[in-house]
């Protein structure tokens, strides 16, 4: 896989572990974390927040703080893979990138070609690899929310995997063996 591969899905979807071991298996590749971003502010930080009618398929706070500093995150992360992969890297990006997001963030990338892959393991395998994990990520939302959003608001481009029941190494092949599907542009 070359140029940009996003790896997006609900938190606790084994987006950070299959990034990096795409990014570890390619020749010369980067991988761009989305959540730096966020934490990067130091003062000022507004967490996005379930309740309204924007955002994330239409759960979110609408225009307040934390939707800002989202599409900011957005922003500078797709930035990030367009200038690792000028320079001859393949950007695998992970971030929770849902909902009418999906598109959104697909038109901030200029690098082509650009890969989509959405990890999408069922609430329950979510819910136990949450409980499982020394970080909490959901915080004001829930596992079921966020499922709802991936799946009945977020666009159905690139590849999808059902990672339940999978391995990294299984995930990885399937995505190595989707990778014509999973290429949006």
């Amino acid at each position: 896989m070359r140029g940009v591969v996003l790896i997006t899905g609900v938190m606790a979807s084994g987006k950070s572990t299959v990034a990096q071991a795409l990014a570890e298996r390619l020749p010369r590749a980067a991988h761009v974390r989305g959540d730096v971003f966020r934490r990067m502010i130091v003062s000022g930080r507004e967490e996005y927040e379930p309740g309204g009618e924007g955002g994330i398929g239409g759960e979110g706070e609408i225009g307040g703080g934390g939707e800002a500093q989202l599409r900011l995150r957005y922003r500078l992360s797709a930035a990030t893979a367009d200038a690792y992969a000028e320079a001859g890297f393949t950007a695998v990006v992970q971030d929770v990138v849902l909902g009418a997001d999906l598109i959104a963030y697909v038109q901030l990338v200029r690098t082509r070609p650009l890969h989509v892959v959405v990890l999408a393991p069922s609430p329950e395998a979510v819910a136990a690899r949450e409980s499982g994990r020394a970080k909490t990520g959901y915080g004001a939302w829930t596992v079921e929310e966020l499922d709802g959003a991936l799946r009945a608001k977020t666009p159905r481009i690139g590849l999808w995997v059902d990672s339940s029941e999978l391995t990294v190494e299984e995930t990885l092949a399937k995505i190595l063996a989707g990778r014509e599907r999973a290429r949006v542009v």
